[in-house]
């Protein structure tokens, strides 16, 4: 083939190239940036002087790891085998036995149960490191020993073994434990779920950390910019959690929360994050799906919440700073637990079944608000107004009658399983019976043509109508007069965006009919 110089096609090569290597060094440097440079350690985040009794601050570097951890679990055990034990609810996909520690004193008042859980993610070490401060303190130090008067305790200091031995998000098999409280398709998940389940806190926490930069930061100023909260609040915003349980874990749990970290100048505000889609950033605030924590505990009737402290991405920069705020946190949430035992019982027993309504979609409220980040390159902190979609103000989309019970088909014995790991109680059908029902007919079906957290997940549309149905003796009866029912409204209403149906685990088609069942009748089959 004969080749003739061009110089435009040379300088079109030559410019493509460097907007190629451009490009590539952009990328580079937002992952390996530092968003966090001395200078705003030294203004915002300073370092915390505080004694710290954890493996992690026993050796010159690193964290905690799972040996360390099973050592310093044993030890405290030895110290305090009156209060504490430790149970093993599990193991990880590389065969590590997940740790749950109990507190129980012995004690004549009634007590409240409360769930802390770190780990989830692997990347979030001041998580777990944390809640081992705490652990410790709770113990050891007589100004919190009282809060085991009233308080059970249980405690998963470390969730994702695996993934926090590589300090990385991620399961073994790559998928994310808190984007599966629903499905349930990880190991630990079914462990962490079914442990949770069998424990019934009536307060529920977990704790988490936050990554500071985003690569869609570096669109918001001349260098970027990074996010100026120490701490970030999420507590459900999903309309089936009753308003009064909501409202009260707001204003009493995460109210008296803020006010303990404001005591010692921690930044905080209701949790927020970002995603980029076709150019633009949106910010999200809050959150109402069933499949991550906050949401699952609240649809079980549990106050819950979960805490993002900031720290990803920073390595061990100002790390005894968000121990600190993990701690603190975590002890406002035991002490409001312990002023107002009496309380939460009542408003969770008064809450458990209260709506009328089964809340199948939601439409968040968008809203301009102006959010602080410091700016990168003069250090200074910035308000920039931001579009947010607030799951915490949501309204009803969709909506149906709420149920006395759902009936199932007795060959979804897979999805039945699912149901008691998430700690709804399922009866059955003593003898063949022909019962009026509504049935779930699809009019509008999609699947996603990628795979998301294992699952190719099915979008639908369904109409409900009524017919008489014959049910075979055994056919599964799932009533909504439990705690628990909210959670079953989330998992069984097929259109639901966490719905087994719409992750793919029961799989339907158009114009098809499901094995799952709408009972209205106010007696008992």
């Amino acid at each position: 083939m004969d080749w003739k110089y061009n110089s435009n096609d040379f300088i079109l090569t030559m410019k493509n190239f460097l907007l190629t290597l451009v490009a590539f060094l952009c990328l580079s440097f937002i992952q390996d940036f530092n968003p966090q440079p001395k200078a705003i350690t030294e203004k915002y985040f300073q370092e915390i002087d505080l004694a710290i009794n954890t493996p992690a601050f026993k050796k010159e570097k690193g964290y905690t790891n799972y040996e360390e951890l099973i050592q310093f679990l044993t030890d405290l055990q030895a110290k305090h085998s009156d209060i504490m034990s430790v149970k093993y609810i599990g193991e990880s996909q590389k065969g590590k036995a997940i740790p749950l520690v109990i507190l129980n004193k012995k004690s004549t008042e009634d007590k409240l149960k409360v769930w802390f859980q770190a780990g989830l993610h692997g990347d979030e070490m001041a998580s777990t490191e944390g809640i081992l401060y705490l652990l410790d303190k709770v113990l050891n130090d007589p100004n919190y020993n009282y809060l085991l008067n009233r308080l059970e305790m249980a405690i998963i200091p470390m969730a994702n073994i695996d993934g926090y031995e590589k300090q990385n998000r991620y399961a073994a098999n790559g998928l994310d434990l808190n984007r599966d409280q629903t499905k349930l398709l990880v190991k630990e998940s079914v462990f962490l779920k079914q442990a949770f389940s069998n424990y019934n806190p009536e307060v529920g926490v977990d704790f988490h950390e936050y990554r500071p930069f985003r690569k869609e930061y570096s669109q918001l100023s001349t260098l970027g910019v990074t996010s100026r909260y120490d701490a970030m609040f999420m507590s459900s915003g999903n309309l089936n959690v009753p308003e009064k349980l909501r409202k009260y874990t707001n204003e009493k749990f995460v109210k008296n929360a803020e006010l303990e970290l404001d005591k010692v100048g921690i930044t905080h505000r209701e949790y927020i994050t970002s995603e980029k889609d076709l150019g633009d950033i949106h910010f999200n605030q809050g959150s109402n799906s069933a499949r991550s924590s906050a949401t699952s505990y609240a649809l079980a009737n549990t106050i819950s919440s979960l805490i993002e402290i900031r720290g990803v991405g920073i390595g061990k920069t100002s790390f005894k700073r968000r121990i600190y705020s993990t701690f603190l946190v975590g002890i406002s949430y035991l002490k409001t637990s312990y002023d107002h035992v009496k309380e939460v019982k009542e408003i969770l027993n008064y809450e458990a079944n209260s709506n009328q309504l089964a809340i199948i979609t939601s439409k968040k409220e968008i809203s301009v608000q102006p959010l602080k980040f410091i700016d990168l390159e003069t250090t200074n902190e910035i308000n920039i107004e931001v579009e947010i979609r607030n799951a915490s103000k949501a309204t009803a989309n969709l909506t149906r009658k709420r149920p006395i019970a759902y009936l199932v088909e007795p060959s979804q014995k897979i999805l039945i399983e699912k149901l008691r790991i998430l700690g709804i109680a399922v009866d059955s059908l003593k003898a063949k019976n022909t019962i009026e029902v509504e049935y779930y007919s699809i009019t509008e079906i999609s699947e996603d043509e990628e795979m998301e957290e294992g699952v190719y997940q099915q979008k639908i549309k369904a109409k409900v109508q009524s017919k008489l149905v014959s049910f075979e003796k055994g056919s599964y009866i799932i009533y909504l007069s439990q705690e628990n029912s909210n959670l079953a409204i989330e998992v069984l209403e097929p259109d639901a965006p966490n719905s087994f149906v719409n992750f793919g685990l029961l799989p339907a088609k158009k114009d098809g009919i499901l094995p799952i069942y709408r009972y209205l009748k106010n007696e008992k089959l």
